[in-house]
């Protein structure tokens, strides 16, 4: 029996023990569907920003992230608060132009990530992006069939498989890893996880704000193509690290990512918003990032937020009610549409209509934003910590002894 199978097995004896009041709650949510693409919205939630209510800093920012000169729904949206742009978009810019991998590499990742997620905004720009790099009608059709369709070699087969691994178990088996490793040098091994983590982040958010694909890039997700995932069972975590931090201060996550400056430098500008910028309170904040943490089973995160990163308990949450969720008996009230929030966004890479009501009738527009950035984020900041193998350091605290089902 594998270590994951024992783990949920004495977790079921402990449910027993706990009696019938927490028997009605469900810890640990169900992984993403393999079976149901995420559908995202016919309208939007957040309107585009006109242009007749830009200022300075709005213009500012077209000019840098509207290629052509003209900003796309999605920059339109972003816009309403200024400070998301300068968290997403560079690391976008980074994996879209200036990574390690090749285009053709780049484009079957990130158009597998929106076709998992079901961001027709992502599709249909990327799509584009991948016909004017070489990429045939034929090809493109072929990343939403995935990796089981005929006609893919073997390497495009395995990045294809790195994407729904990540998607589903927010991990990576050895095997995927292994058989990347053979071709791809550190740096591309990294930037592949996080092409696919970013766009995981990306189809989240505008799936969630409902951003419209504009009339100018016509390609949309193929309605007649099954959507169907077919992953390994999710491998017990790792034991020793894939990638070793670099020797020198600073925490573990920070230095593993420092082995690849260029990435880690673009990538810090979508924590930056959440830790600097945002205006959740640390209370809130850390609840969701706790919650995203939990799902994706990222211990490291778990202990980082736990302990002397977030120190959620200093903020007055409980980490243990975190785990427990949603719907565990007493859960409060708001608190409980944070951890709905967070849920939803695990496993249907959108916020639904009623937990997005829930969530407005207490937040404003920024904060409402805010609250999926965060967890959006940081599902992509679990993933990665769950592929490379980042072990927890001295003194950091574990998952609490709950019920996982």
């Amino acid at each position: 029996m594998s270590s994951t199978r024992i783990r949920i097995a004495t977790a079921c004896a402990a449910l027993a023990v706990l009696g019938a009041g927490s028997a009605a709650a469900q810890a640990l949510p169900d992984p993403p569907r393999a079976d149901r693409q995420p559908l995202g919205l016919a309208e939007p939630r957040i309107a585009p920003l006109p242009e007749s209510r830009w200022t300075s800093e709005h213009y500012r920012l077209a000019a840098r992230y509207a290629g052509d000169g003209r900003a796309d729904n999605q920059l339109h949206t972003l816009l309403n608060v200024p400070a998301t742009v300068e968290g997403l978009l560079p690391v976008t810019v980074y994996l879209t132009e200036d990574s390690t991998l090749a285009p053709r590499q780049r484009s079957l990742l990130i158009l597998r990530a929106a076709w998992l997620c079901g961001s027709q905004p992502l599709w249909a720009t990327n799509a584009a992006r991948a016909r004017d790099g070489g990429m045939t009608d034929a090809e493109i059709r072929r990343i939403a069939e995935g990796p089981d369709a005929s006609g893919w070699d073997p390497f495009e087969r395995t990045l294809l498989q790195l994407a729904d691994q990540l998607y589903i178990n927010s991990s990576v088996t050895d095997a995927t890893w292994s058989a990347l490793a053979e071709r791809f040098s550190q740096h591309n091994l990294i930037d592949a996880v996080e092409t696919v983590n970013h766009f995981t982040v990306l189809s989240m958010i505008y799936n969630s704000f409902g951003v419209q694909p504009d009339d100018e890039t016509p390609d949309r997700l193929p309605a007649d193509v099954p959507y169907r995932i077919n992953v390994p069972e999710r491998e017990p975590p790792l034991a020793a690290a894939r990638l070793e931090p670099l020797e020198g201060p600073g925490i573990a996550v920070s230095r593993t990512f420092a082995r690849h400056p260029a990435l880690a430098q673009a990538r810090g500008r979508r924590a930056n918003y959440i830790n600097r910028v945002s205006p959740l309170t640390p209370h809130d904040r850390e609840i969701l990032i706790l919650r995203i943490g939990w799902n994706c089973q990222a211990v490291y995160e778990w202990a980082k937020h736990v302990g002397t990163v977030g120190r959620a308990r200093y903020h007055g949450v409980d980490p243990r009610a975190v785990a427990l969720g949603p719907n565990a008996p007493g859960a409060d009230g708001f608190n409980a549409t944070l951890l709905q929030v967070v849920d939803e966004l695990y496993q249907n890479a959108i916020v639904s209509d009623e937990t997005w009501r829930a969530l407005t009738a207490r937040y404003d527009t920024v904060e409402a934003m805010s609250a999926v950035y965060t967890p959006s984020s940081y599902r992509a900041t679990s993933m990665s910590l769950n592929a490379y193998g980042v072990q927890l350091e001295p003194g950091d605290e574990s998952f609490p002894d709950v019920p996982l089902r």
